[in-house]
């Protein structure tokens, strides 16, 4: 039987040992340690992507070309939470698009994320994504950080 796709995500770091603390909390994962230059997260609660973060030689130079959208149902409250866990706010005011609501933040080594509602705002139904599903579901303004 063929092993079906799975989705693990991989976060380059400078430091993946102090930045794990960051991402547990952030995410609700737990460590189940690091190896190398890698540790690995699992969500607390199954099932979820593991997110391994990775050492690299390399300092980050400029945006990254994928980022995470961190779902909540209180996004002010969630952000203001990853500020004290050492994320900052990247972006001045609260973003809104086609009923989707998010701040734009960086965890504690300058990789960017969005605290997002999840469309919570508005249903939208494949039709009304569609047009905008080559540039973002968010509409035709990247969804920036």
């Amino acid at each position: 039987m063929a092993l079906k796709p799975g989705l693990g995500l991989v976060l380059d770091c400078h430091d993946p040992e102090a930045l794990a603390p960051f991402w547990a909390a952030a995410l609700d994962y737990v460590s189940l340690g690091s190896v190398g230059n890698y540790v690995v997260l699992v969500p607390a609660a199954p099932p979820g992507p593991k997110l391994l973060l990775q050492r690299v030689g390399e300092e980050k130079t400029g945006k990254n070309r994928m980022h995470m959208d961190i779902e909540v149902s209180d996004v002010e409250s969630f952000t203001s939470r990853l500020g004290q866990l050492g994320g900052r706010r990247i972006s001045n005011g609260v973003e809104a698009e086609h009923g989707s609501r998010w701040i734009v933040m960086d965890d504690p080594e300058g990789n960017e994320f969005c605290v997002c509602d999840g469309g919570a705002g508005k249903q939208e139904t494949a039709a009304e994504i569609a047009p905008h599903a080559r540039r973002s579901v968010r509409g035709s303004r990247p969804h920036t950080t």
